[in-house]
């Protein structure tokens, strides 16, 4: 029986991607920092840091397939890690990859790789132009994966739009915390940003099936169905029904405060956030489509209606979770707590 090992399984993607491969009868090995606590009996578990190359050497033995979905995310800030986990990190899981004869790697990626892009949409030949710390990290790993590819080894790098689905915390806690309160919710400028997001299980499909198609290529994935960030956050506002309103504050202002908070720690929002989030970025997804089969399920608003109600479903559980990783864990709102008071 295949064997395939999930470097960050225990993180939010990570365990998603687990239970798929679980449920198509493929052995799971996890290696990670931490254990999740709702790790099946059947997944292994390997403890260990990325950092270490005997401890990665160790996960990869025996695997035909290694999806690398560890990485410092912007939430974390730390520069130094974005370049000892991301960049690091991925060094090290290629070349036990290679040298454990690893049939094949799928490397997730981020679309912060491509910055603020100069049109959209954008496609797989669009030159990666990254705007900050973590992309210049992420760009930096698809750069090791091609150095691979050139070695030998069969390397597909799956590009995400920004994940949503059940479970999705980080930052969108916040979201769905003031929306659960009644509290309103800003846009920068009209809001009038065209932006694109990927359900989590969608994303899954797409790594299961770049998994299973040999030779080294890249796809970028996000939904079909989208539209501006106004619109998507309208739409939950009305289906959560508890009087939140979107409101429009001034993008220059606002993007300035949002990065002094940022480097001063007084917020959670990192760069990244600061600079996409009253921008437009959305993928184009033909190639996915045409070469994997590949069909995003669920839309902007559907994975958002889903996601809030997920939270809702589980929040007391939620607010006393403390070690799990960022996207799976409550969010301290800092400075967020005061804007929330004055929209």
């Amino acid at each position: 029986m295949a064997r395939a090992l999930i470097t960050g399984g225990s993180g939010y993607f990570g365990t998603l991607l687990r239970d798929r491969l679980m449920a198509r009868g493929v052995l799971v090995r996890v290696f990670d920092r931490v254990d999740a606590d709702d790790r099946p009996a059947g997944v292994e578990f390997q403890r260990g840091d990325i950092g270490d190359a005997a401890a990665v050497a160790m996960a990869c033995a025996g695997c035909e397939v290694v999806y690398h979905c560890v990485a410092q995310v912007p939430l974390a800030k730390d520069r130094r890690q974005f370049q000892a986990v991301n960049v690091g990190g991925t060094a090290r899981m290629l070349a036990a990859a290679h040298e454990a004869g690893v049939l094949k790697v799928i490397y997730v990626s981020s679309s912060a790789v491509f910055g603020i892009p100069r049109k959209n949409p954008v496609t797989e030949e669009t030159v990666p132009s990254p705007g900050e710390a973590y992309g210049r990290a992420k760009l930096a790993g698809e750069q090791l994966c091609h150095e691979a590819v050139a070695r030998g080894l069969d390397v597909t790098i799956i590009r995400p739009r920004t994940i949503m689905g059940h479970g999705r915390l980080g930052i969108f806690q916040i979201l769905f915390e003031w929306i659960r309160g009644g509290d309103n919710v800003p846009v920068l400028g009209a809001g009038d940003n065209r932006y694109q997001f990927v359900h989590a299980d969608d994303l899954a499909e797409a790594c299961l099936l770049a998994a299973a198609r040999p030779g080294a290529t890249t796809y970028n994935c996000g939904t079909d169905r989208f539209g501006t960030m106004r619109a998507v956050l309208e739409a939950l506002c009305r289906h959560a029904g508890t009087g939140s309103q979107v409101k429009s504050v001034p993008m220059a202002p606002a993007v300035w405060a949002m990065q002094a908070t940022s480097a001063l720690g007084l917020s959670p929002l990192g760069p990244y956030h600061a600079m996409m989030y009253g921008r437009s970025m959305y993928f184009d997804v033909s190639k996915a489509r045409t070469e994997l089969g590949w069909q995003p399920k669920f839309s902007n608003e559907e994975m958002f209606v889903e996601s809030y109600e997920w939270y809702l479903a589980h929040r007391e559980a939620i607010l006393r979770r403390h070690d799990a990783s960022h996207h799976r864990s409550a969010v301290r709102q800092g400075v967020l707590g005061l804007v929330r008071r004055v929209l």
